[in-house]
Formats: C-alpha cells, structure tokens, sequence
C-alpha cells in the first residue's frame, strides 16, 4: 500500500499537466491580469536590454510589453519547475517501490520517464485548440529534470 503512495504524487502531477496542457491559450492569458492588477513599471529599464527568437517570436518590452515578457518568465519557469518536480517524484516512487540497488539506474529511469511525458504533453498541444507543441519547450523540461535528478544525487552524496 506505502508503494502506491509514492507513486501518486507523479502520477497526480502528471494528470495537472494534462489539464493545463488541454487548455487553450487564452485561458493562460495572465498578461490582463499583471496589466490590471500588478505595476511592472519599475521592471521596463531592466527587462528592456532583454531580447531573443523564442519560437519564431520575439521576446522583448518592444514586442511584448514588460506583461508579455514577465508572463513568458512565469510560463517557462513553470515548465522548469515543474518538470524538475515530476523527476523528483519519479526518483523517489521508484527509490521507495522497487529494488533497485543502482541510484544512477533509478536517476536514469526517472529522467527518461519525465523526458518521455514532455514529449507526450508537446503532442498533446497539437490536438489543443490555440496551443502549438514545441521542442524548446521539451528542452526546458528536459533541463529541469536533469537539474532535480542531478540536485538529488548530489544531496544524496553529500549526505555521505
């Protein structure tokens, strides 16, 4: 029973990026929210030398306005975030329910595992109405995973 509890954590997780993936843009949109409610103002100087292509698009105050580039902050955060989180709980269900005896295995496994559901969650935009899949967001995820999986193995040797 203790092993299912470990492996409802990923798999809950799992189910609240399928939710958000599923929903189209629009009902993302937080830039009405930070123009109305929140003052960026004091961000435009510092948010202003930033400019890059992300996607076909560029990202900067000129194009986006200082709501669209902190929303773009928060969206690819998000996604770092959680996917290092998902890693996390995958390394710990296995670590908790199987017997394996390799960590550098159960890293592995849980970092493929996460890489694997980005790659399913970027398919699953393609069926979502104003949303569009996107490798660079793959990559995003894939660095959060590798961060959290590396952040355990490293606590895991220092505590050693």
């Amino acid at each position: 029973m203790k092993k299912i509890i470990y492996w409802m954590f990923p798999f809950v997780l799992m189910w609240v990026i399928y939710l958000v993936s599923d929903q189209p843009y629009p009902q993302q949109d937080i830039k009405p929210f930070l123009s109305t409610y929140v003052d960026l103002s004091f961000l435009e100087s510092v948010l202003s030398p930033v400019v890059f292509d992300f996607h076909h698009s560029e990202v900067s105050v000129a194009a986006l306005g200082v709501e669209g580039v902190v929303e773009f902050i928060v969206r690819k955060g998000a996604h770092f975030f959680v996917f290092l989180t998902l890693a996390c709980s995958f390394y710990i269900a296995m670590r908790k329910s199987f017997p394996l005896r390799s960590q550098k295995l159960v890293a592995v496994l849980s970092f493929l595992l996460t890489v694997l559901y980005a790659i399913s969650d970027e398919w699953h935009q393609v069926f979502t109405a104003g949303r569009t899949p996107y490798a660079g967001d793959v990559m995003i995820d894939s660095l959060g995973a590798l961060i959290g999986i590396l952040a355990i193995l490293i606590g895991n040797k220092l505590r050693k």
